[in-house]
């Protein structure tokens, strides 16, 4: 089979983080299987989405693929094609997930298909993940119980859009929610009472100031585009009426660090932050407060140029050039558990991820599949 005839059903499975993915590990299990590979399924807690490693060849070493199986969604994009069903124009294959990351999935398959007819000296290993798209959630919940199986391959790739460069770099990140709590009472008499949401607003602006203290005296690598760690509020909501001074006020935000910052020091910093300000209007309200809660996290990659890893990856790919990407991926996780690990996939990150009409054009999908027989070759006799 070739990558497009692979791809066509990928794109049609709707496997949104919002919706299950049972359907698409259930395609990819029956293409799996009929090809002799083992499988090791892993649910997740609902038992509404599912994890898949599979294996063929020998147990020692060996090549680690990995992608993620869900995709953004397309609600409020304006799409002129049906999203979820593939077509091509011009050299380039239009759907949800094209780039980011059925495109890198399909060539994962075909690979699988190609192990299946060769000798092998050392394994093929794949891992299909779920709710990458909300945090990298999936994988660190597979983690522990994926571990025991991955043995020691030489090397783990992750097929994130890269444009088929070798990328060895990427940022961490904390996802937090602040509550910050204050008093009712009738805005007619509002000094009389906290306003939970000048807590924010001054608690954003002590954020904006550790921004400008990691842009100032943090690590720097100009590899990256925005070359410091980072600190950006998504949302801040709090009030019910005009006439109500708010008791509680919600903020959502981020920051992104790189791997020379502690992201300890960061989440301390701004827990002084919110201890200091919650401490102003304590004076006059014993119980104004800011509560604090890192609901997700996912580590960094950081490869070292001269690993072995990189240079294995360089000739694979066909490539010499190693990037570093803004966005974050699953590798952190592999690299966590002590795999050499590297990000390489077809497709723009920056150029159609995640937006309206999708696409990843074939001359990438062609580049992914040299580098996929480059790996058979690698590991066939």
């Amino acid at each position: 089979m070739n990558t497009l005839e692979i791809l066509t059903p990928l794109i049609g499975f709707n496997s949104v983080s919002a919706r299950s993915n049972l359907d698409l590990i259930a395609f990819i299990e029956g293409f799996l299987r009929e090809r002799g590979f083992r499988l090791t399924r892993f649910d997740d807690p609902t038992s509404q989405k599912a994890g898949l490693f599979a294996e063929i060849g020998p147990a020692e070493g060996g090549i680690l693929l990995s992608g993620h199986t869900d995709v953004v969604p397309v609600d409020g994009q304006d799409w002129t094609r049906d999203p979820f069903h593939m077509s091509r124009d011009n050299g380039r294959v239009y759907g949800r997930g094209t780039t980011d990351m059925k495109g890198y999935l399909a060539c994962m398959l075909r690979a699988a298909d190609q192990a299946s007819k060769r000798e092998l000296t050392e394994p093929l290993k794949l891992v299909f993940s779920y709710d990458e798209e909300i945090g990298c959630v999936g994988i660190q919940q597979m983690a522990a119980q994926l571990a025991p199986h991955l043995g020691d391959p030489r090397a783990c790739f992750v097929g994130e859009p890269t444009e088929m460069k070798v990328a060895i770099g990427h940022k961490g990140k904390a996802a937090i929610k602040a509550t910050c709590i204050g008093q009712n009472g009738h805005s007619a008499l509002a000094p009389n009472f906290v306003n939970a949401l000048h807590l924010a607003t001054d608690f954003i602006a002590e954020l904006r100031g550790i921004q400008a203290w990691l842009a100032a005296d943090g690590a720097r690598d100009t590899a990256y585009d925005i070359s410091c760690s980072t600190v950006h509020v998504g949302t801040l909501s709090g009030g019910t009426a005009l006439n109500i001074v708010p008791d509680k006020a919600e903020l959502v935000f981020e920051y992104r660090h790189l791997a020379e910052d502690s992201p300890e020091l960061i989440m301390d910093t701004i827990n002084a932050a919110a201890q200091r300000i919650a401490g102003r209007y304590q004076f006059d309200f014993s119980g104004a407060d800011i509560l604090l809660e890192r609901y997700n996290t996912y580590p960094g990659l950081s490869v070292a140029p001269e690993a072995a890893i990189v240079g294995l990856a360089q000739r694979l790919a066909g490539g010499s050039e190693t990037t570093k990407v803004a966005f974050g991926t699953e590798a952190g996780v592999f690299a966590g558990l002590s795999l050499p690990t590297v990000v390489c996939g077809p497709g723009s990150m920056a150029g159609q991820g995640h937006k309206p009409d999708e696409y990843v054009t074939e001359a990438q999908l062609a580049a992914c599949d040299q580098m996929m027989d480059r790996i058979i070759d690698d590991i066939s006799r």
